[in-house]
């Protein structure tokens, strides 16, 4: 600290007579403006803050004990050119003849001294007020006012003494300045001078230190702490400045302090002892118990503390402890809360007086707590009494079972729960169980659970509707999870009925209720083929009024509208659906090229987004965008539900099998087609995809017998199915089976161009093959209209080498241009054409084997490496490369491998 004047410094004249009271004696030490420790770091923002004291009548510090108010004041008083005196409040200052002798002694001491006609108090304990007029008068008159600085003022508790000083500081005029240092609010108008703009006001929020001057005290200790570091010590100590230096210095004598500070126990630290002394230790008995025993709470109102103290006198104690700065903190409305650090110091202190009586507080407070509805510290402080009964009917008859599902509370509510006492039993704990269980998809042990609280319920009374809905919930979902839509309709039947049972407030107050159960039933029905039922309910989830608690059933909904929508042949309207639901990243779509990386993702997304992406990267292999497919798949692969979920998994695999396809992977692709989901019933669109993956696998292969006789069983109620089955029966040369089949299919305006253009090329072909070209040309055209408007590009390169030619032709070469095939009317850039040009179509597919040669030919390996990997003859390898250079149109190795790439085909 810099070196200060002597008016400053509170060196006294030394030819100045001292003052004394009869029988009093005048301490010096107490006149004398402290010094700062050498570590102590000086805030700048607070001295500029100080700087106004100048200008306004009265200036406040307040704050708690150790809030570096007394050091950051002298750091102040120090820097000032006008005269301060400096006053060190005791309690001997409850006497006014006192408090005023010391007052006159620190004016004199700091170079403002008073006239004689000023006088001294004649008695300790009152002062005369010609005194204090002549005081005033004497300060008015100054060319320049003095500072008269107060510290520890709320130790100066007479309310006379504050009558005083008011009269002095009103009657001084300009000519003085007064800093009152306190813990507490002193008793002075502060209110008038607050609406005069006359008062200067540092409190304890100001002075708690932000994470930089953490940083900063903390080097001058020899510490070195980075700031996210010292964000989580400020978090903490609340910035408080004595529990900051305390763990200085004893992190300081540690091995490894960046660890102590990090991790200290509070109860066992100088922290405690400070708190322990400063704090705790000066209040009543009364008040001791109060503190000890709220300490187990995050808040509480004085009702609250009542319940636990079983007295009825909180409400005064806790006004008066929180005006005294106490570490007791006002929220507002009459609550409170503890200073995290006091809070746990009280919570060890109360083990060590009070042994056994925690348990015991939290469940006072638990029941308190309940009877007035707030339900998340009801089941906090349940849990913490080990009252798991209690805790688990409070759950469940709030109606609030589907917590559990929305993301919103699911983490807190799985913690809560996690030490549930196995011995417990009862329908309650039976449901919150069961809720665990089936929140992470292990149906079978939730289903046990269910079965035992449906059990218990049967034997329950009328006042346990809100048990028997929850248990519907639960039920619904099991049966998604296990594929069981008759189960699922059956559990939904009863909720409806359920419903009537329970208070209508608190069935509007859990609005996720209704809008988990109507999308478990939706997806069961999904799952079951039933697509217009599953629509009907799913949409009613869709249009449910937004809302935090019923975000993820609303997501879940529509992603399971997109899938209907995707399986119909609508994929742009899918799309628009499913972008509705897609996490933020994925609304504009993710990079073209290379693989998605970063850590997976935490937000509970659910089977919600999880199927909506599968569903746009079933939209982009329909649009031959391959990498973004993988991209997609690869980020359904980190999110929750995908292996649990019935209707998500199926769709996954089947998604990533259609993907091999189009890479030309038909092998992986029937090793992937394949979830291995154990369900009650089939599915019938699930079964189906699979099944065409398989028959797609033969035909790649050249066995389209094989092909078709995969799709016997494939209904013309499925179209899209059907369409697929068709062109599988035309290529094995059964044009009369694939034309009845299309000829099957259901003319209502449900099927979308993914199917229609498809089935229009089904036909084109065997027109063609019958000889009539002119209906083949007319159903291209028409399907290339219709595939233009969604960029659907995949029908055309599953179809085969026949239409290559065709494509080739006026008009249909002009129909293709700019999305299907190269035309000369693209206008972009080199580098947008790089990243957005679609895959033109090849002369004709390659197959399995031509695509293996041509992976290792981009692995630089020679004709006879290659013919050594796939053990098969050098002429072999030679063949099939003929034909790569043919299909292609190239005619080396390298603008073979290029071209591949460029098609997507590697």
């Amino acid at each position: 600290m810099a070196e200060t004047s002597e008016h400053a410094s509170g060196a006294a004249d030394p030819g100045a007579p001292w003052l004394d009271l009869p029988g009093e004696p005048l301490l010096r030490t107490r006149i004398t403006v402290p010094t700062g420790p050498a570590t102590f770091l000086r805030r700048q923002r607070l001295v500029d803050h100080l700087d106004e004291a100048l200008r306004t009548p009265l200036t406040l510090v307040n704050g708690p004990a150790g809030a570096g108010k007394t050091l950051l004041a002298a750091d102040w008083a120090a820097g000032l050119r006008q005269p301060v005196a400096w006053l060190s409040a005791e309690a001997e200052d409850r006497r006014p003849g006192v408090f005023w002798a010391y007052v006159l002694q620190a004016l004199r001491a700091g170079g403002a001294p008073v006239s004689a006609a000023v006088g001294v108090p004649a008695e300790a304990g009152r002062v005369d007020h010609r005194l204090l007029s002549a005081l005033a008068a004497e300060l008015n008159g100054r060319a320049g006012p003095v500072v008269v600085m107060i510290d520890e003022y709320d130790r100066v508790t007479d309310p006379e003494i504050a009558e005083q000083l008011e009269f002095v500081l009103h009657h001084a005029g300009q000519g003085l300045r007064l800093v009152l240092v306190t813990r507490t609010e002193p008793l002075l108008p502060l209110h008038r001078y607050r609406a005069a703009d006359e008062l200067t006001e540092i409190r304890a929020a100001e002075l708690a230190f932000t994470p930089e001057e953490t940083v900063a005290l903390l080097e001058l200790h020899g510490l070195t702490l980075p700031v996210p570091a010292a964000s989580a010590l400020v978090d903490r100590t609340r910035g408080w400045a004595a529990g900051l230096r305390l763990c200085a210095l004893a992190a300081g004598e540690t091995e490894d302090p960046e660890r102590y500070l990090k991790e200290f126990e509070a109860d066992r630290s100088t922290v405690a002892d400070f708190l322990l002394a400063e704090v705790l230790k000066r209040q009543t008995a009364e008040t001791q118990d109060l503190l000890l025993r709220v300490s187990v709470l995050d808040r509480f109102c004085p009702g609250l503390a009542d319940a636990l103290t079983l007295r009825t006198d909180a409400e005064p104690i806790l006004d008066r402890l929180h005006r005294e700065n106490a570490f007791v903190e006002r929220l507002g409305h009459s609550w409170y809360r503890l200073h995290p650090l006091f809070g746990e110091i009280l919570r060890a202190h109360l083990r060590v007086r009070m042994p056994g009586l925690e348990p015991e507080l939290h469940r006072r407070a638990a029941r308190w707590l309940r009877r007035r509805g707030t339900l998340t510290e009801t089941l906090a402080h349940g849990a913490a009494a080990g009252d798991w009964e209690f805790t688990a009917e409070a759950l469940v008859d709030d109606l609030a079972i589907g917590q559990f599902f929305t993301g919103l509370r699911s983490g807190e509510l799985d913690h809560v729960f996690s030490e549930l006492d196995p011995g417990t039993a009862g329908p309650a704990t039976d449901l919150v169980r069961a809720a665990r269980d089936l929140s992470r998809g292990e149906a079978e042990r939730g289903l046990h659970h269910l079965r035992r609280a449906q059990e218990r319920l049967a034997a329950a009374g009328p006042d346990a509707a809100s048990a028997r809905l929850s248990c519907a919930l639960l039920q619904t979902l099991a049966a998604r999870l296990t594929g069981a839509p008759d189960e699922a309709e059956a559990a939904a039947e009863t909720a409806g009925a359920l419903r009537r049972e329970v208070p209508g407030p608190l069935l509007d107050g859990h609005p996720e209720l209704m809008a988990l159960l109507r999308t478990h039933l939706g997806s069961a029905r999904l799952w079951a083929g039933r697509f217009e039922d599953a629509r009907a309910v799913l949409a009613q989830v869709a249009g449910t009024p937004g809302g935090a608690p019923t975000v993820l059933p609303r997501e879940e909904a529509v992603g399971h509208l997109a899938l209907i929508d995707h399986l119909h042949g609508w994929i742009g309207r899918a799309e628009r659906k499913a972008l509705t639901g897609a996490p933020e990243p994925q609304r504009s779509g993710p990079p073209r090229q290379g693989p998605s990386s970063g850590p997976p993702r935490q937000d509970p997304a659910g089977a919600g987004s999880a199927l909506g992406l599968l569903v746009l990267a079933a939209v982009a292999v329909e649009r031959d965008e391959l990498g973004r497919a993988q991209e997609l798949l690869d980020e359904t692969a980190r999110l929750p539900l995908i292996g649990q979920d019935p209707v998500t998994t199926a769709g996954r695999a089947v998604v990533e099998a259609r993907l091999l396809l189009a890479r030309g992977k038909a092998r992986a692709a029937l090793e992937v087609v394949d979830p291995g989901v154990s369900t009650a019933v089939p599915s019938p669109w699930a079964d189906g995809c699979a099944a065409l993956v398989v028959s797609a696998a033969h035909l790649s292969e050249g066995h389209p017998e094989s092909a078709a006789e995969a799709l016997e069983d494939v209904s013309a109620d499925q179209p899209a199915c059907a369409v697929e089955a068709a062109r599988m029966f035309l290529a094995a040369g059964r044009p009369e089976t694939a034309l009845a089949l299309l000829d099957a299919i259901p003319t209502t305006g449900r099927t979308g161009p993914a199917v229609t253009v498809r089935a229009a090329l089904v036909k084109a072909r065997a027109a063609q093959e019958a000889g009539d070209g002119a209906t083949a040309r007319r159903l291209v055209a028409q399907a290339l209209l219709d595939a233009r408007r969604e960029r659907l590009r995949r029908p055309f390169l599953d179809a085969g080498p026949w239409l290559r030619p065709m494509l080739a032709t006026a008009p249909l070469h002009d129909l293709a241009a700019d999305w299907l095939a190269p035309g000369p009317s693209r206008r972009t850039t080199p580098a947008a054409a790089e990243d957005e040009r679609p895959p033109a179509l090849v002369a004709e597919e390659l197959s399995g084997r031509e695509r293996d040669v041509l992976e290792r030919l981009a692995r630089m390996m020679s004709t006879e490496e290659i013919a050594a990997d796939l053990y098969v003859s050098v002429n072999t390898v030679k063949t099939h490369l003929k034909s790569v250079y043919r299909k292609l149109a190239v005619n080396r190795r390298n603008e073979a491998v290029r071209r591949a790439r460029e098609l997507g085909l590697m």
